[in-house]
């Protein structure tokens, strides 16, 4: 092929690439819906997430597969890098949990990295001011609504072909109310266009106030929050103890994979004890009786 015609070439086929990664949504048309957490809370649904914090892929797996509807990644307490969650998440790319992400902050590298490696929810820790939550929408949204850029990544892989055009309908943005500062300003996070649920961290509450759980000043911190979300037209998010224990709530950071562990072993013990479910004065061993 002469030069002129392989530039021509050249030129022609970069650009029918490039459309087939930038094409603007057609007036009317209807956006997929991938992320089930999104759907669900639609619906008036309440979600778990199984919190995640160690590397190891089968770990994510079996939270993933374990019938949580997202998983809660831990990456702000734990020492989790990018190129960790992006194996696990790809090792476990047909589960049915959604993978969330709670950065380490909101910046534009860590929300990048996030979405690139296919978290369909971005968790922001410790909002305090108005500016972190907005500029994390920008850099998790794609143009026009944010400046996320365009590059490599797993997240086509993962969720199709026509991730660009729907990725702004999917991700969604949890804002951490965990202290005071945040609290005076929760009817501006909730009314922030793009945040989808806004959380109230339990423990970090307590934590910044020196209060319990109960105490009145503590529980109105609380009320404020749920005030401001429900207000607002949010998902409420909450701690799973609060499941059944607090109205309103119906987004749920349920408990890590070592809880989950012991939870399975002492199961898995109980089941094997000769003397559960035996009627009283019942030996598992006639002539024996082991059981108190």
């Amino acid at each position: 092929m002469k030069p002129r015609k392989l530039i021509t070439f050249l030129i022609v086929t970069s650009a029918t690439v490039a459309s087939i990664f930038v094409q603007p949504m057609e007036v009317g048309a209807q956006v997929r819906i991938f992320n089930t957490v999104k759907q669900k809370l639609s619906e008036g649904k309440q979600v778990i997430g199984g919190t995640v914090s160690t590397a190891d892929p089968d770990i994510y797996c079996a939270v993933a597969n374990s019938g949580f509807d997202f998983t809660w990644i831990e990456m702000q307490h734990s020492p989790l890098t990018y190129t960790d969650v992006a194996r696990m998440i790809w090792a476990c790319r047909d589960a049915p949990a959604i993978p969330f992400i709670r950065v380490p902050d909101a910046t534009e590298g860590d929300i990048q990295k996030a979405t690139d490696i296919g978290a369909l929810g971005i968790i922001i820790p410790m909002v305090d001011n108005i500016e972190k939550v907005r500029n994390a929408i920008t850099f998790a949204k794609y143009p026009p609504v944010g400046k996320r850029s365009q590059g490599g990544g797993q997240y086509r892989a993962l969720w199709g072909n026509d991730y660009r055009q729907a990725a702004n309908d999917n991700i969604m943005i949890v804002a951490m109310i965990e202290s005071p500062a945040g609290v005076k300003i929760a009817e501006e996070i909730a009314s922030v266009t793009g945040v989808d649920v806004v959380f109230a961290a339990s423990s970090d509450l307590g934590s910044f106030t020196g209060r319990r759980q109960g105490d009145p000043s503590y529980e109105a911190l609380v009320t404020e929050i749920k005030e401001a979300t429900m207000g607002a037209g949010l998902a409420l998010g909450g701690p799973l103890a609060w499941l059944t224990t607090r109205e309103g709530y119906s987004f749920f950071q349920g408990p890590g994979a070592t809880s989950l562990v012991r939870t399975g072993a002492r199961v898995i013990l109980d089941e094997a004890d000769p003397c559960k479910n035996l009627p009283a004065g019942v030996a598992p061993v006639e002539g024996e009786d082991p059981c108190p």
